[in-house]
């Protein structure tokens, strides 16, 4: 499958497309995923760890980043490609989590702000 023309020298190994390799070019090469068909990782750059993916072709991902591809922010953080933390109240907020786009956090009723740290207008006592 992923030999070149001209097959294999006089000791066995095969002369392998670059996407491919192994003795027989029977697995993906490093950078390439799902074996016979070798596709290339496509990691993003900014957020995986390196170009490698496991045989499903997951790219390895910085703590902030998700996805297949690392190409999105992991939740807890906003504002891909920065990701950056979303830092909601533990008190005002209803979650640590925040919009993956404006950052804003999910407040509790009565709590306002971006990060859900301070009282509507006409509301007092918090934090408390």
């Amino acid at each position: 499958v992923g030999t070149l023309p001209g097959g294999c020298d006089s000791v066995g190994r095969c002369f392998c497309r670059p996407e491919f390799a192994g003795p027989r070019c029977e697995q993906c090469s490093p950078g390439h995923h799902s074996y016979p068909h070798c596709y290339a990782c496509s990691c993003d750059s900014r957020g995986a760890v390196d170009n490698n993916c496991s045989p499903a072709g997951q790219c390895r991902c910085h703590a902030n980043f998700a996805g297949h591809t690392c190409n999105q922010c992991a939740l807890g953080f906003y504002g891909y490609p920065s990701c950056t933390p979303c830092q909601c109240s533990r008190e005002g907020s209803l979650h640590s989590t925040c919009d993956q786009e404006t950052g804003q956090c999910s407040c509790r009723p009565k709590v306002t702000g971006p990060r859900c740290d301070s009282c509507v207008p006409g509301a007092y006592g918090f934090p408390h």
